[in-house]
């Protein structure tokens, strides 16, 4: 257990600012890395636990975990997750092509750069419109990208990264960071990084899960330890300015719950589109910027683990069964917070393709298996982890010939009959 320990650090001052002016939004408990899973069978060993609490800065507004947790532990080579298998990230990632297409007009000798490649699914756009592309990523799915003729290295992103980069293929017209901005440890040399490889004309876009539609539909289910920090815009501005950088163009999308698209280029390249105003003021209109929206989060993230209880309490006591369905790393948070295990849910199903199969929910005894089961075995109830996107997987199951309701679990635990 040492070495896990070791490996661990607490983040004592703000990733942005560096005040130490930080107070606790939510203390979600000890909870296990969101891809630590044993396989089904295995005898229970000691698993690591780390402390997880969202803590915002009393000077920048910005929210972050209060524990930063070795990459290694966190993103192993073996990490499972592969973007493409997602529908909504395949068409995000094309619509991130044709939106930069508009704001940036590519040449075949454009380099894009991806930091946080997975299995190459965003840069196969630009690299079907004729451009270099190259990818960066830590885990085994860069060699799902490389069959696809993708470059990639395999590596984690940083300053000597960058160097090594920039002196072999030269500076990026374009660099992507998305869903992994939010990830990596210090931030400011991030950006150091993605400077020393950013033409004087290119343009760095990221897109990262998005405080306001966290807050407001209670997604503490994607706090995990994976994402150090949870942007709003003006702390990306915060972060972005003093390294002259600015924001000119920005767009929510519907990944993960609720994203947002950030495009930054150094300062007066490029004009400042309007929805840059309009996204600051709707933070301030909701309450993000004074951080007064997350005053009475933590009371609604309590009462829906208690509302989730009361709801599969009788069901459990009817003797019905319960089946999860998806196995996304927010479904981990969901069911340590909740305090879900075997008995209330009886296992989780997921795609024949996923790496995730035949192995524990991390932290319980849940095993997630082939969604033929719940086909074959018609459970009373599937319990739809991945619940915001709950009405097209809801008309997917349909088709496919599941009988049962659906319990969505949040941001108001409910059964679904549809």
């Amino acid at each position: 257990m040492a070495k896990y320990v070791e490996s661990s650090r607490p983040i004592e001052t703000c990733q942005i600012c560096d005040s130490g002016d930080l107070s606790s939004v939510l203390f979600i408990g000890y909870i296990p890395p969101v891809n630590t899973m044993p396989e089904v069978g295995s005898v229970p060993r000691e698993q690591p636990a780390f402390p997880l609490e969202m803590v915002r800065c009393g000077d920048c507004g910005h929210v972050q975990i209060g524990l930063e947790v070795d990459p290694d532990v966190l993103f192993p080579y073996s990490y499972p997750y592969l973007s493409g298998s997602t529908r909504i990230l395949r068409d995000n990632f094309a619509d991130l092509y044709q939106q930069c297409q508009e704001v940036l007009p590519l040449g075949a000798d454009d380099l894009i750069i991806d930091i946080g490649s997975n299995d190459g699914t965003l840069l196969s756009n630009f690299l079907a419109g004729g451009h270099r592309v190259l990818g960066i990523d830590p885990s085994r799915a860069v060699e799902t990208a490389r069959n696809r003729g993708i470059e990639s290295l395999t590596a984690y992103f940083g300053t000597k990264t960058a160097a090594a980069i920039k002196q072999s293929h030269g500076m990026a017209k374009v660099i992507t960071a998305a869903n992994v901005f939010a990830h990596i440890p210090e931030p400011h040399a991030i950006v150091d990084g993605i400077l020393e490889l950013l033409s004087d004309d290119g343009v760095f876009i990221n897109e990262s899960h998005y405080l306001l539609p966290l807050v407001e539909t209670l997604q503490y289910d994607t706090v995990y330890h994976e994402h150090l920090r949870y942007y709003h815009l003006g702390a990306m501005k915060h972060l972005l300015e003093p390294h002259g950088l600015e924001v000119f163009r920005v767009k929510r999308i519907p990944t993960h719950g609720g994203s947002i698209r950030v495009f930054s280029a150094r300062k007066g390249r490029f004009p400042i589109d309007a929805s840059v105003s309009e996204a600051f003021a709707e933070e301030d209109r909701v309450g993000i910027t004074n951080g007064s929206a997350l005053r009475t989060f933590r009371d609604r993230v309590i009462r829906s683990k208690v509302e989730l209880h009361a709801l599969l309490a009788p069901i459990k006591a009817n003797g019905e069964r319960v089946y999860g369905v998806g196995a996304p790393s927010r479904a981990s948070t969901l069911i340590n917070y909740t305090g879900l295990d075997e008995g209330l849910v009886d296992c989780v199903m997921e795609v024949s393709t996923s790496h995730k199969l035949n192995k524990y929910v991390p932290g319980t005894r849940i095993p997630v298996l082939d969604e033929k089961k719940l086909f074959e075995d018609q459970p009373e109830y599937a319990l739809l982890f991945s619940w915001h996107i709950a009405e097209d997987l809801v008309a997917i199951l349909r088709k496919n010939g599941f009988k049962g309701k659906f319990i969505v679990p949040l941001p108001s635990p409910a059964v679904i009959d549809a």
